[in-house]
């Protein structure tokens, strides 16, 4: 036989509306446990009875899930730009610490919390790093032997023209001494001398017969 539909409105008995109260509250407080079994919730349910009574349940803490609360409903109360400013200085936070958390375990700290699949996947990943690290580090080995190569190169060149300007250099002294010890130039310039030295002589010791111009050597009387 189906129950009977009652209508929800307020029991003016005061002795039926106490009754139906605890047995209700009851129920609701069955409801509210067999909620947190199943679905792995926290409830926290708050009532007052006509008279003031308090009644309360609870699968956790009473005041810890009112301070939940408190701050729940502050960051609703918030504007929209603040919260997703702080959302994104705790997205970036999360992903520093998380980063902070990888570098420790690559230094071999912080991997006693670490099951064996992840410190599997750890040491792959160092391993591909190493191979990374070898990789680079030969690329830029042949970079530097190629630049002191070309280098060299460079300067090999540089040495040759300069070589190069040496020889040009000599041969040019040595083509203006073979010259200026040539037999003809020197007679003509001894001629040169000679001669001059000649007319000089002759030109003192043999003055004309109608001048009386004498050469004197000595103190004056």
């Amino acid at each position: 036989m189906a129950r009977k539909k009652i209508n929800i409105r307020k029991i003016e008995n005061q002795t039926t509306g106490q009754v139906t109260f605890s047995k209700r509250r009851r129920g609701l407080f069955k409801k509210a446990s067999e909620l947190s079994v199943l679905c792995d919730a926290e409830v926290t349910i708050i009532i007052f009875s006509a008279t003031g009574k308090l009644f309360e349940y609870s699968n956790s803490s009473v005041l810890n899930m009112l301070e939940r609360y408190q701050i729940h409903h502050y960051m609703d109360a918030r504007p929209l730009h603040e919260l997703q400013l702080e959302s994104s200085n705790n997205i970036r936070l999360s992903k520093e610490l998380e980063t902070a958390r990888q570098l420790r375990q690559v230094k071999g700290e912080d991997l006693q919390d670490l099951k064996l699949e992840e410190l599997e996947r750890l040491q792959n990943r160092l391993e591909s790093v190493h191979a990374r690290v070898l990789q680079t580090k030969e690329e830029r080995i042949v970079a530097e032997i190629a630049h002191l190569q070309k280098k060299e190169a460079q300067l090999t060149e540089v040495n040759k023209g300069l070589k190069h300007q040496l020889e040009l250099s000599s041969k040019g002294k040595r083509r203006f001494v073979l010259e200026s010890d040539k037999p003809g130039v020197t007679e003509e310039k001894g001629l040169s001398s000679a001669e001059s030295a000649a007319n000089v002589c002759s030109c003192s010791s043999t003055p004309d017969e109608g001048s009386d111009i004498s050469l004197r050597l000595g103190l004056p009387f």
